[in-house]
């Protein structure tokens, strides 16, 4: 499957919550729920987890209430990086960095958890590198 990049960064071919990646493995859905709790402290039930990404105008969303895709649809905007006011508060809301999970986890966090419940999510590097890469064009 092709990087699909989410509006603020995600990588929606790498999360276990991405259709296609559901209808591969559905028992994803209950590994996730505990991942997300684990790691982001909320909790979605396992029947609830199934999203066709935030590019999708007529699918399902895993989260309705996300304050970034609205925003970068009416600035016209592919994602974040190229937003005038990156970093803003909504962004701010979303951004993920190992580095400040694996502060908050005492006993580490393995490489197979990071893979799974952290990478499709770390997007603020994501964002600064594409962010570079515009500049640099």
């Amino acid at each position: 499957m092709d990087e699909i990049l989410s509006r603020c960064g995600y990588r929606c071919d790498l999360c276990l919550a991405y259709r296609p990646n559901i209808e591969k493995n559905y028992g994803n859905q209950q590994l996730l729920s505990d991942g997300w709790f684990r790691y982001f402290g909320f909790r979605v039930p396992a029947e609830k987890i199934i999203c066709d990404g935030c590019w999708t105008e007529k699918g399902r969303l895993l989260d309705d209430e996300c304050p970034v895709r609205p925003c970068v649809i009416e600035h016209g905007l592919v994602n974040c990086a190229t937003c005038q006011n990156f970093i803003c508060e909504k962004l701010e809301e979303r951004l993920v960095t190992f580095e400040d999970l694996a502060a908050k986890m005492e006993g580490g966090i393995s490489n197979e958890d990071r893979s799974l419940f952290i990478f499709p999510y770390e997007n603020k590097v994501r964002l600064l590198l594409i962010r570079n890469e515009e500049k640099n064009q």
